[in-house]
């Protein structure tokens, strides 16, 4: 029992790892799509009128909106698999 326990920890840690990495990846979007933003002249910037700025402004929002969206997935199927884990555990420590 304790090696198919082993098992399952390894292969979810495998998952975790790879949903690591599209976070990852998310994060640099975010945050140079932020850096985009910071570089814009606070004047009189030319971005096809009110609408241009608006659906800029909106694009920015989703995308951060999306990998803080993300983060919060991870740590949701994390924690629901950390609690199966640990539930297993205490049943093979009460046998």
């Amino acid at each position: 029992m304790q090696h198919i326990v082993t098992e399952m920890i390894e292969h979810m840690s495998h998952s975790h790892a790879q949903m690591a990495r599209v976070l990852e990846a998310k994060r640099h979007v975010a945050v140079r799509m932020a850096q985009m933003v910071q570089a814009l002249p606070d004047q009189h910037p030319n971005f096809g009128g009110l609408n241009g700025l608006v659906e800029n402004s909106h694009a920015v929002t989703k995308n951060v909106v999306a990998y803080l969206n993300s983060i919060a997935e991870l740590q949701e199927t994390m924690a629901l698999t950390i609690t199966a884990v640990m539930k297993e555990l205490e049943g093979e420590a009460e046998e």
